[in-house]
């Protein structure tokens, strides 16, 4: 399975920017899918996941009500809406698949990664 992450920029506090994961040489709606982020000198965190038939979503405490995660299986493709952007959201995102139809918040579990996109808010 590969994973091709992009959407990331930079956008001023209180923007909203779409990140999108496209998955390929797998059966995607057989993954559970996350999403992680890591700034600068702080580790790898979680951010968001979503169940393989996107009705389960989970998201970390610090997002809740400004992150939607979403998928389009047809598509192979998750996303991640992020509005009201806040300098502390500047960090590289990551997509991630794990091979199970349910999320787990520890980046351990799952199986495979994208490359990284930059999102970087201003203040």
């Amino acid at each position: 399975v590969q994973l091709q992450a992009c959407g990331g920029g930079l956008v001023q506090a209180g923007g909203s920017l779409r990140l999108s994961c496209a998955s390929s040489g797998g059966t995607f709606s057989n993954y559970a899918m996350g999403w992680f982020r890591q700034a600068p000198g702080k580790e790898r965190e979680f951010v968001a996941a979503i169940s393989w038939g996107g009705v389960r979503t989970y998201y970390q405490d610090s997002v809740k009500g400004r992150f939607s995660i979403s998928r389009d299986n047809a598509k192979n493709t998750v996303y991640l809406q992020m509005n009201s952007l806040k300098p502390e959201d500047t960090a590289v995102y990551y997509c991630a698949a794990r091979s199970v139809s349910y999320y787990d918040t520890k980046e351990e579990s799952y199986n495979y990664w994208g490359q990284g996109t930059q999102v970087t808010v201003s203040s």
